[in-house]
């Protein structure tokens, strides 16, 4: 480009005035679109935002030869069609002029206002910054998109709008691209679209994304559809016609139209209901629309008592609509011929909601008075639960989450109040504890479901009332992310989990740096203020803490720590402290279950880049190995008097006898021991191998195990199991 942003604003514009206008495809397209609903000083607005975006891309060139420009035109007419405010048309016209021209944010706000220059902000990707993979690098930049679409939930619309475009011309791409932007359209955008009551929008982002990541399964299910219309149409026509008779005896104003199906959606019935195609596409669908919510009740007895209702298949979305405000009658009929018949009947009002979603509250309206709609502040309550999930986690693991969360949902249960909460199909108690709270869920330590006590990972279903029981001081347990179906009970577990490793972390990596300064008779309390400060400088790290806790996850050796920590007169007392471990250090100090270390046993300890300590056992033969880095390996030792268990491990070979296993479980028992886990691999056809893994204090606990086993009938031979030499135990 040879031209400054400045020129773009001014000079440029005056000098050649309406020349890039002209050049404009599609400029007269939208120009009559907006002149059909927005005043005349608004759509001299959007007529000067063609200029300068024109002026902006001049030279620029998409994929498939067309001027640059092409590609915003035909987005903001898309958000035309919904007849959107000026600004949102002007934002769209110019979503791409701060990524990709001169032009500065300061530039459009200036010309335009700062509501546009911020939605075009919001819009812009992160393509400046460098991430480590394409994956962060989508992941951060829905995530900006999402804090813009807080301060303006146009931002989303525009994105919709772009992203809907860039799909009706994706044919241009390569093909290992196309399939890439189509699965993220069908992951993100289009149950983002759904999700904020766009639905227009929303199923046409779904086909174009199915044709493109699956073009033969499109192409097979749209032969089958075409085949199919000629047949339905003369059908649809019979049925419509019973159901117009029918309401209008009953003094029932209303529209009866047939619903277009849709491929995506065909599709999918097909993969969740294993169906065949035919199955599939021969079920008609029917839309009735009436004048209030009491007359879409009345409606649905009329239809009941013409065709047949298929039990359970009605869902009442007018008492209880769905997280995006969409509402609606559903049911099922069996039609002539015991043909399906899909009805939807609902308001007006409510049909202009499902179509348009949070876009109904800036369409134009002369003398709108701008206050909040219903679906506008459902949407910034989801924005807002979305922005309470991204403060806790990386970017990737965030874009999960939001994937999660996009699913219908399907299951409604009650507090004991009576309020009615939406669920995923599949949460559990725990998803529902973080539903009503973060603080409930994690103080959550039972639950009554339908007043009777329930396991906390116990599926709910529809109906039921859920009573959360908590304890002051409980907290998250790490298996429950294991089972929870939502993103906040997940995102809020990790999070404290994160924040307890960080304590822990912070702990153990102060008592490594306490072990590595006794060898110069000193402790973290003993050392300079001044010289941990330059430490701090030199390593680019906030604070002392931060320090301790990339010791503790092994990012940083204590030793090589400690002398960069030292006075410079400090003198060796050439002597090696080992730090002392009791099994109960939380998340940052585990055992090895190469060799199963257990109290009594001589011990080494492994510092893992990430993961804390990893303690093994002398003998065990992983050793060998990691001798190769010397400097990661601590001298440990067993705290005394230890009270909590150990896992360890006994290979046991036996005749192979029908109920071995059930006799040495009963021995093993009669020792107070626990038996964690047991296998049983059968040998030569005489021999069996049992392997036990057992809960033991130490390693008398384990030799009396041991003893009682040997003396059994049919057992020939006892073991500790090890990954090393020796040390039978009998």
């Amino acid at each position: 480009m040879d031209y400054s942003p400045s020129l773009l604003g001014s000079s440029l514009l005056g000098l050649i005035p309406g020349s890039s206008e002209r050049r404009a495809p599609g400029r007269h397209e939208l120009l009559a679109k907006v002149e059909d609903y927005l005043p005349a000083e608004q759509v001299e607005r959007v007529r000067s935002a063609i200029e300068f975006g024109a002026a902006a891309h001049l030279g620029q060139k998409r994929r498939s030869g067309e001027p640059y420009i092409a590609h915003p035109l035909a987005a903001a007419g898309l958000l035309a069609d919904l007849r959107l405010d000026a600004d949102t048309i002007v934002a769209a016209i110019l979503h791409d002029v701060i990524e990709d021209t001169p032009a500065a944010k300061e530039d459009v706000a200036a010309r335009f206002g700062n509501d546009v220059a911020e939605i075009v902000d919001g819009v812009t990707k992160l393509d400046q910054i460098q991430f480590k993979s394409r994956e962060e690098a989508q992941a951060e930049s829905f995530r900006k998109m999402l804090l813009a679409m807080v301060r303006d939930l146009r931002v989303i619309m525009v994105k919709l709008a772009d992203r809907t475009h860039n799909m009706r011309t994706i044919g241009s791409m390569s093909p290992q691209r196309r399939r890439q932007i189509a699965r993220e359209t069908l992951e993100i955008y289009a149950p983002v679209a759904e999700r904020l009551g766009l639905y227009s929008m929303k199923l046409e982002l779904e086909d174009l994304g199915f044709r493109a990541l699956y073009p033969e399964r499109y192409r097979v299910i749209e032969r089958a559809l075409k085949r199919a219309r000629g047949n339905q149409k003369e059908f649809l026509g019979k049925i419509e016609k019973a159901l117009k008779e029918a309401l209008k005896k009953a003094g029932i104003e209303g529209e009866v139209e047939s619903r277009e199906k849709h491929l995506y959606s065909i599709y999918r019935k097909m993969r969740r209901k294993r169906a065949l195609l035919a199955q599939v596409v021969d079920v008609y669908g029917l839309r009735i629309l009436v004048d209030s919510p009491d007359t879409c009740y009345r409606a649905l007895g009329v239809v009941h008592a013409t065709y047949r209702p298929m039990p359970g298949r009605f869902k009442d979305y007018i008492a209880i609509p769905r997280v995006n405000g969409y509402q609606s009658l559903h049911t099922t009929l069996f039609g002539p011929n015991a043909v399906p018949i899909e009805v939807q009947i609902r308001t007006r009002d409510m049909h202009g909601v499902a179509e348009s979603g949070i876009a109904a509250h800036w369409k134009y309206k002369a003398g709108a008075t701008g206050s909040d709609s219903a679906q506008q502040e459902r949407a910034r309550a989801w924005i807002s639960h979305l922005m309470e999930m991204q403060a806790s986690g990386n970017a990737e693991e965030f874009i999960e989450s939001v994937k999660v969360d996009l699913f219908p949902d399907k299951v409604y249960v009650f507090t004991p109040k009576g309020a009615i909460l939406r669920l995923p199909r599949g949460a559990t108690v725990v998803d529902f504890a973080y539903a009503v709270h973060t603080d409930i869920g994690n103080r959550c330590v039972a639950a009554k479901v339908d007043r009777r006590l329930s396991p906390l990972r116990t599926v709910l279903r529809n109906g039921q009332t859920i009573q959360i029981i908590t304890a002051k001081g409980a907290s998250p347990n790490p298996t429950w992310v294991n089972f929870v179906a939502t993103a906040k009970a997940r995102s809020a577990i990790r999070h404290y989990l994160r924040s307890l490793r960080r304590t822990e972390a912070v702990e153990l990596g102060r008592q490594l740096l306490d072990a590595a300064l006794a060898d110069f008779n000193l402790s973290v309390d003993d050392l300079d203020a001044q010289l941990i400060d330059a430490a701090l400088k030199e390593f680019s790290l906030k604070d002392r803490d931060e320090l301790l806790q990339q010791i503790g996850l092994g990012e940083r050796l204590a030793p090589l720590v400690a002398r960069r920590l030292l006075p410079s007169d400090t003198t060796v007392s050439g002597r090696t402290t080992p730090l002392t471990v009791a099994g109960t250090e939380g998340l940052l100090v585990s055992y090895a279950r190469c060799c199963h270390p257990i109290p009594d046993d001589p011990i080494i300890a492994f510092l893992s880049s990430g993961r804390g300590i990893v303690i093994h056992r002398e003998t065990c033969a992983n050793v060998e190995d990691y001798h190769k880095h010397p400097d990661k390996w601590l001298p440990v030792v067993w705290k005394e008097d230890l009270t909590r268990y150990f896992s360890s491990e006994v290979r046991i070979e036996t005749a192979n006898k029908v109920g071995m296993l059930a006799a040495i479980s009963a021995a093993v028992a009669g020792t107070d021991t626990n038996i964690g886990e047991a296998a049983v691999a059968q040998g030569d056809g005489e021999i069996s191998t049992i392997t036990l893994e057992v809960e033991v204090k130490d390693r008398k606990h384990l030799a009396r195990i041991v003893r009682t086993i040997r003396k059994m009938p049919g057992v020939l031979r006892v073991a500790r199991t090890q990954s090393s030499r020796g040390e039978a135990a009998g």
